[in-house]
């Protein structure tokens, strides 16, 4: 699965930056309150004006302090994937739950430095896992080898039938990395800059997705 960020569109366009990823699987928006991370992006009011203008899932990243508060919003609004940070959720089961009845998936992500294995027990609850390979704030960062130990972790559970989530990666990800990650374990990689950077985005997002199956094909 091959999810654009729209971080990296042109936000004084984001319904065209819809309309030219629609081979995407699902449709990246970062929230981002200048709190939990030292920038401020979008919120609701825009998301809702994304998710009018385009028929392709949309999957929010809440990189925002008290998620508890402000994440049920995003699933109402009909946002098909709503992900908190394991770091800023007060009360992480119950939120998935209220995510979850509200009619959307329940996302849980987990920064570089952020421990796996704390949060096994609490993924049981989630549909997704999002781990960060970058530090979360700002496109266009260097991408982290050494959290796909995290992905390995997590797909090896998968793959054991402990777990169910889709793991999903986020940062650095492009033409040079998606194969490494590909064959940890990745299932949903999003991509900024390798898509809205290029000439054509759909042409790029085929390409993303080609070199994760032939990446994946090896690996399993």
């Amino acid at each position: 699965m091959i999810a654009p960020s729209i971080l990296a569109a042109d936000f004084a366009r984001l319904a065209e930056a819809a309309d030219a990823v629609k081979g995407a699987d699902w449709l990246h928006v970062d929230v981002m309150d200048g709190h939990f991370v030292p920038n401020l992006t979008l919120g609701l009011p825009v998301v809702k004006a994304i998710l009018a203008s385009t028929d392709i899932p949309v999957d929010c990243h809440l990189m925002i302090d008290d998620p508890d508060r402000w994440a049920l919003g995003y699933a109402e609004a009909g946002a098909h994937n709503v992900t908190v940070h394991a770091e800023a959720a007060a009360d992480p089961v119950k939120l998935a739950h209220d995510i979850r009845a509200a009619g959307a998936k329940a996302g849980l992500s987990i920064k570089p430095r952020t421990p796996f294995e704390p949060y096994v027990e609490l993924l049981s609850h989630y549909d997704t896992l999002l781990v960060m390979s970058v530090e979360p704030g700002f496109g266009g960062q260097e991408f982290i080898p050494e959290v796909l130990d995290k992905v390995r972790k997590a797909r090896r559970l998968v793959d054991a039938g402990e777990l169910t989530v889709i793991v999903e990666i986020d940062g650095g990800i492009n033409s040079d990395t998606i194969e490494q990650a590909a064959e940890a374990g990745v299932d949903c990689f999003v991509a900024g800059s390798a898509v809205y950077g290029a000439a054509d985005p759909a042409k790029a997002i085929e390409a993303l997705r080609d070199q994760a199956r032939v990446s994946t094909g090896k690996a399993r």
